[in-house]
């Protein structure tokens, strides 16, 4: 498959980019700047920003495009129409864990309290996007929400994955390892099962 993964020089992008390859997919690597990365077999890197009238060119023709953004320093619905431009048929979105439940039918992470004041800055805009995507009534799109904890570890192939409640393990733990949460997105990519839904990645 040809897969474009945005904001590719992210710790997610780079793990993203790593799982695809080794998978055999065509990746095409977009990052405003590209410095961290270098073409190789099946990797294409391109220099340019989302919200560019180029990047539509760019999407074209691309089986899936993963965007792998910080959602408060980006015009992220602008970010979406670029997509909706071209002709690619599918969005995957790196997203937020905060929005996610706390427990079934109770509130979102974000809206419990002591929810970090200064998390909120990163978090509220990355609900908003998962919840204008909802609101729009498309399915072209998928929004995976990572558990509470992310951070590099390793590719072990062994979490679960589940809808809009938190994750967590028998300790009450909520993690999961940037490697296994590429794994959990490209496997999306290769067999589409929410498509228009957000799920989530825990161990």
């Amino acid at each position: 498959m040809k897969i474009a993964i945005v904001g590719a020089t992210g710790n997610i992008g780079q793990r993203l980019i790593a799982e695809a390859l080794s998978r055999g997919h065509e990746v095409t690597a977009l990052a405003r700047k590209t410095n961290d990365l270098s073409e190789k077999d099946h990797l294409h890197v391109v220099a340019a920003d989302i919200l560019s009238d180029d990047a539509v060119s760019i999407l074209n023709g691309q089986d899936a495009v993963i965007y792998s953004l910080r959602f408060k320093d980006i015009d992220y619905g602008k970010a979406i129409e670029t997509f909706r431009k071209s002709d690619a048929p599918r969005l995957l979105i790196v997203g937020g864990a905060a929005s996610l439940l706390a427990e079934p039918g109770g509130q979102a992470l974000i809206d419990t309290p002591g929810f970090p004041e200064e998390v909120k800055i990163e978090a509220e805009p990355a609900r908003q996007v998962k919840n204008a995507l909802i609101e729009s009534g498309k399915d072209d799109w998928t929004y995976l929400s990572p558990s509470i904890m992310i951070g590099p570890g390793e590719r072990t192939g062994k979490f679960r994955l589940g809808g809009d409640v938190v994750l967590k393990d028998a300790e009450g733990n909520s993690a999961i390892s940037y490697e296994d949460y590429a794994i959990a997105m490209i496997d999306e990519v290769e067999n589409p099962k929410h498509q228009g839904k957000r799920f989530t990645v825990g161990y």
